[in-house]
């Protein structure tokens, strides 16, 4: 968790100096943002899908998905 919040916080810095700067960003455009999202989501399906069909409940099937690496 605490490496999505320093990731949020250098991209709010990052935004606000490219503001300052008057300069636009390199950011992708929303859609691509949503097809990200989209595969993030995807991705944890499968896990909760098999726990969920081995006959454990889907707040449980949730709870016990493997922690993923933040270094990858």
């Amino acid at each position: 968790m605490k490496a999505y919040l320093v990731a949020l916080a250098v991209g709010l810095l990052v935004g606000a100096i490219y503001g300052m700067l008057q300069v636009r960003s390199p950011a992708p455009p929303v859609v691509a943002l949503v097809g990200l999202l989209g595969m993030l989501i995807g991705e944890q399906l499968p896990p909760l899908v098999k726990r969920m069909l081995a006959g454990a409940p889907a707040a449980v099937a949730a709870s016990e998905a493997p922690p993923r690496d933040p270094g990858q």
